[in-house]
């Protein structure tokens, strides 16, 4: 039998294809169920309709994109923590910016961002903040990033990468996404740094 883990994955699984086809206004749990090969009951019982499940779909894209760039390891010889903490972030961007779900979201169906652009952090986002925080106090100990709250530099790089990710059409007419995070790359550097250096 199945375990409960296998299961939520194989319908998570099956609502991103499905959203990444359809979009989210189209994509109906009666949609995901079929594709996943479990019951709707099956669905319903852990989400109550399709945004909820996207949430908990975005928090785990993201969550494996944020492993990704932890795994990736820490900086060569002589790396300063601000330069691997700004190095992971563009990573992160890059991620992003490539992933066809989070494109599609932002490209067709932004509003439901806006809860987590405008008005509360969400899952993801604390997962990010768990990471980021302590790196950013690690590098306040080397001398790489200036001094200050590191909840509030850790937020303030968080909302920068979220915010150069979600806005990049803005951008098209100007930056190709290569360009658009080595300007991202520009800010933070300069933002940690303050006077770090």
């Amino acid at each position: 039998m199945a375990s409960k883990r296998n299961v939520e994955d194989r319908i998570m699984d099956a609502a991103l294809v499905c959203v990444e086809s359809f979009g989210v206004r189209r994509t109906t749990l009666t949609d995901v169920a079929r594709r996943a090969e479990v019951s709707r009951p099956t669905v319903y019982r852990r989400w109550p309709d399709v945004t909820a499940l996207v949430a908990d779909l975005l928090t785990r894209e993201l969550r494996r994109i944020l492993l990704v760039q932890e795994a990736s390891g820490g900086g060569g010889d002589g790396e300063a923590v601000r330069a691997r903490l700004v190095r992971h972030a563009a990573g992160v961007a890059r991620a992003l910016l490539a992933h066809p779900l989070f494109t599609r979201i932002v490209d067709t169906e932004p509003e439901l961002l806006a809860t987590y652009t405008f008005h509360r952090l969400g899952t993801s986002h604390r997962a990010a903040l768990d990471i980021v925080e302590p790196v950013v106090a690690a590098g306040q100990r080397d001398g790489s990033v200036r001094p200050g709250d590191p909840a509030v530099l850790a937020r303030f790089v968080l909302v920068t990468v979220q915010g150069t990710v979600t806005s990049r059409r803005l951008f098209a007419d100007l930056l190709d996404e290569e360009a658009l995070v080595g300007e991202l790359v520009t800010l933070l550097d300069g933002y940690l740094a303050g006077d770090a250096d």
